[in-house]
């Protein structure tokens, strides 16, 4: 329930607005270390930035390339804190480097990077380096083009396959620690009162009611809407006037679109890491869930950035310049089964090549610009949010003269935090065994850790909802509802692109729709007209975010 009558008669100390994953650190970090914090999104949690990457948890190889060690170092420490905070989700992912004479980076430059590379993250638990003579090189990834082959490299790094549900875990966390968190909540007006927000006018999306959230003396604001950070910004109220918050653009996002295939002729079974053939470009060719996902582009943006996809020209030169690499592959637009696309929230860097605009994050404190209690996050990786989230809570206890207090979230595990020998899978197993295949079971623990449980448990209470959302996948009905119930779910979308992965798995799930809505109105309270809205809206937002063009047409 979402009580807004109480949410107004509550004093808060921090008022957070953007609910990606940079957001859901900074709630957690806050709410864990006694701060009374609401934080507010104004469609769902994770439906920006956070589920637009490469789902990569990595320390960022290509940016030395660009001196930023620092980031480096912070990334590979954030990595190795994720691993053993939330197993569930992040895991070792082998990356290999090819290598030709022809591209911008040469067999020494890569060897020096990953002894680098190694040294910057010398407290790390994955495997170290290996540098592959050009001999070795071509036994092991026979498909491969061999065109000026030099050798290549492997090394590791960390992948999260459920990168929204990594963001939801935060929230879901923020929550237990007492935080108040909603989605579907807009900023409508920020009100300005002696050189501080003193309230911050909200609508609520669901039902078009408004409310406002007010604060202590002492509150603070916090800005992490990613690419939308200066909309925000540009909500001030006045004495009853529109007025913006700072007059210089903060915002200066470049556009990153990845698509989704099938596995292919030649398709290795290391991830790859490799420069494009035409323009010299790094891209990734991931080993994800079972199919694999290509990507990214970076591309300057200034358009709409409400239903963003990725162009067929995108799609052509990822498809091409995996085709250069892997020539058996022989890819083609047919072959495409998913795309997303989005803007990364990077500093305004104006004359700047996409990929030379810096990665790391940049608190800016809006005190400079008369207003003394907010900060904006500019940037911000997936890889280090949980260290954006100190530091901001650092700012926050120190601008509010408040004693500072222990940082927990760099040790405290996830909610669904779970190894993959924990006694409770067999247990699982044993218990449920006979009403659902080992096979779901094992794929609802991959998907929600030790959260897989409480799942279960909803099977024991209604067998129904053991039955399969299709014939031909390992979810259960039993997970809509936990959507719903458990997990702040609201739309259609919320339930397919971001509680699940259901989207991505055939025909951008449009063929899930009448079991959805079925288990919606059955055991979830839905009206037919609730659900026919909800299915139109999963159709527009498929047709405007992504399916491609030319399959519209």
């Amino acid at each position: 329930m979402r009580d807004f009558a109480q949410i107004q008669q509550t004093d808060y100390d921090v008022i957070i607005i953007g609910g990606g994953i940079n957001g859901a650190g900074v709630a957690r970090d806050a709410a864990l270390r006694g701060l009374k914090t609401i934080l507010i999104e104004k469609t769902d949690f994770a439906s920006g930035s956070s589920s637009w990457s490469s789902r990569l948890i990595h320390g960022g190889f290509r940016y030395l390339e660009y001196f930023e060690i620092p980031l480096v170092r912070e990334s590979l420490k954030e990595r190795e804190v994720l691993l053993h905070t939330a197993p569930h989700l992040v895991n070792p992912l082998q990356l290999t480097i090819p290598v030709y004479r022809d591209r911008s980076r040469p067999y020494w430059k890569i060897w020096v990077g990953m002894i680098l590379y190694d040294l910057l993250s010398s407290d790390k638990t994955l495997p170290s380096y290996q540098m592959l003579p050009k001999e070795k090189f071509e036994q092991m990834f026979r498909s491969l083009d061999k065109e000026n082959l030099v050798g290549g490299s492997q090394y590791y790094d960390g992948q999260v396959n459920f990168a929204e549900r990594l963001c939801l875990e935060n929230i879901i966390s923020a929550q237990n620690a007492g935080a108040t968190v909603l989605n579907y909540v807009e900023v409508m007006e920020l009100t300005l009162k002696d050189g501080r927000i003193s309230d911050v006018v909200c609508k609520d999306k669901l039902t078009g009611s408004s409310f406002t959230i007010s604060g202590r003396k002492d509150v603070m604001v916090v800005n992490t809407a990613g690419p939308w950070v200066d909309r925000v910004c540009e909500r001030g109220n006045k004495a009853g006037k529109r007025v913006s918050i700072g007059d210089a653009k903060k915002n200066g996002g470049t556009k990153g679109s990845h698509v989704v295939v099938d596995p292919f002729p030649g398709a290795p079974n290391s991830s790859l890491y490799v420069e494009a053939k035409s323009d010299g470009r790094p891209f990734f060719i991931i080993s994800w869930l079972g199919k694999y996902l290509i990507g990214t582009t970076d591309l300057p943006y200034k358009d709409d950035i409400e239903n963003i996809k990725a162009n067929n020209d995108e799609i052509d030169y990822l498809l091409q310049e995996t085709n250069n690499v892997i020539p058996t592959a022989n890819l083609k637009r047919d072959d495409v089964k998913f795309t997303y696309s989005g803007v990364r929230p990077l500093p305004n860097s104006e004359g700047k090549k996409p990929g030379s605009i810096t990665r790391k994050h940049i608190i800016f404190d809006h005190r400079k610009e008369g207003v003394n209690n907010l900060f904006t996050l500019i940037g911000g990786k997936l890889t280090t949010y949980r260290n954006v989230g100190e530091e901001m809570v650092d700012a926050i206890l120190k601008r509010m003269k408040r004693s500072p207090q222990p940082c927990r979230t760099d040790s405290l595990p996830l909610p669904g935090c779970i190894l993959p020998n924990d006694r409770r899978i067999q247990e699982a197993i044993t218990e449920y065994g006979s009403i659902l295949s080992t096979r779901t079971i094992d794929h609802l623990f991959t998907i929600y850790g030790a959260k897989a449980l409480e799942i279960l448990t909803l099977t024991k209470d209604n067998p129904e909802l053991c039955k399969p959302v299709s014939p031909d996948l390992p979810d259960i009905k039993a997970q809509i509802v936990y959507a719903v119930e458990r997990e702040l779910a609201h739309t259609i979308v919320d339930i397919l692109r971001r509680r699940t992965t259901l989207s991505m798995n055939g025909n951008y799930g449009m063929d899930l729709l009448p079991v959805v809505t079925e288990v919606l109105q059955k055991h979830c309270g839905w009206t037919q007209e609730q659900c026919d809205r909800a299915c139109d809206e999963y159709r527009f937002y498929m047709e405007h975010n992504c399916i491609p063009d030319y399959q519209l047409a």
